[in-house]
């Protein structure tokens, strides 16, 4: 019985200290909800991971994308860092060649360069979007399907 007593008083400290901890604790591990088909083709999970506020001025999103699924091109008001954590896809710049990208890489995007990024044809591709949101994304052109394909035959040609 002292036993008991013992640890329930050695431990009843550390309990209570975490119940009050005052950090703020969220997980990108869950897929976020399916986002409205708006400014790409085919399926994409969206989940606000962060959001940017007085004292942090950028946000986290998790974005998954199903394979051959395209994004839109568009441009962000500051920088925008993409972490891909799991699958492949594509990005492309206006006026450079496209690229695949896969789990593990890191992409800096420069303020106002138009751009795109999704999953490749084979793969879904997961990444971590980080960016300042107090300014819209600006939708710029539609991304065909015809020229989606047409990256990924010249990347899959590439890649053998």
């Amino acid at each position: 019985m002292k036993k008991i007593i013992f640890l329930a008083l050695f431990f009843a400290p550390f309990f209570a200290y975490t119940q009050n901890a005052p950090y703020a604790i969220t997980s990108f591990l869950q897929e976020g909800p399916l986002a409205p088909n708006t400014h790409y083709i085919g399926e994409a999970w969206l989940s606000n991971v962060l959001q940017g506020d007085s004292e942090l001025n950028y946000n986290i999103t998790k974005a998954t994308f199903r394979k051959n699924s395209t994004l839109d091109w568009h441009k962000h008001a500051t920088p925008q860092v993409l972490i891909i954590i799991d699958g492949e896809g594509y990005y492309q710049e206006k006026g450079q060649e496209p690229i695949l990208i896969k789990k593990g890489d890191i992409v800096r995007c420069s303020k106002d360069v138009e751009h795109w990024h999704t999953a490749s044809k084979e793969s879904l591709i997961t990444y971590l979007a980080l960016y300042d949101g107090s300014k819209p994304t600006v939708w710029t052109d539609k991304l065909t399907q015809e020229y989606y394909d047409n990256v990924a035959k010249q990347l899959k040609a590439d890649k053998k």
